[in-house]
């Protein structure tokens, strides 16, 4: 059984109310944008994101970086989980990114996650995020229980709970 229902059709372009920013699905062809921007940001996301995911290691390549852009976009293609670029409005920066994943852990019917680069922290554009994305989720997202991680529970709370049965 899917974790999506079979018709849902994933948004393809999320504007960023304020800012001129938008959300849309990443792509291999990314990879010139994010390898900077998370490379640029590495100390900080690990400390989010590396004890879940152990991403991103300091010694992660470009290489590396482009095959794993290449995996989000298959994901995306086969609603497997989505991975959402933030972008300015010519898509010339890549500033962020939000996970909107199948649940790893008990409770939830979805786990979503978002960061921005570290110039953007605090920033309008990062409010503006936070308060976009569970709105966002609340009305395009067929979850009936969705988590969101790192905000509505940490990380090593999360990491805590027990397996989903269907993980």
């Amino acid at each position: 059984m899917s974790w999506l229902p079979d018709d849902f059709v994933h948004p393809v372009l999320v504007p960023l109310p304020g800012s001129g920013h938008h959300l849309r699905p990443i792509r291999e062809a990314d990879t010139p944008l994010d390898y900077p921007a998370v490379m640029g940001s590495r100390e900080r996301l690990w400390t989010i994101f590396g004890p879940a995911w152990g991403w991103p290691a300091a010694t992660m390549t470009y290489e590396a970086d482009q095959a794993d852009l290449l995996r989000h976009e298959k994901e995306i293609a086969a609603h497997q989980s989505f991975n959402y670029a933030l972008l300015d409005v010519a898509e010339t920066a890549l500033l962020g990114c939000v996970y909107i994943d199948p649940p790893e852990r008990a409770g939830a019917d979805g786990e979503i996650s978002w960061w921005v680069v570290d110039e953007l922290v605090d920033s309008k554009v990062e409010q503006a995020l936070d308060e976009l994305v569970p709105q966002w989720i609340a009305a395009d997202w067929p979850f009936e229980q969705p988590r969101f991680l790192g905000r509505e529970i940490s990380w090593s709370d999360w990491l805590a709970l027990p397996e989903h049965p269907n993980a």
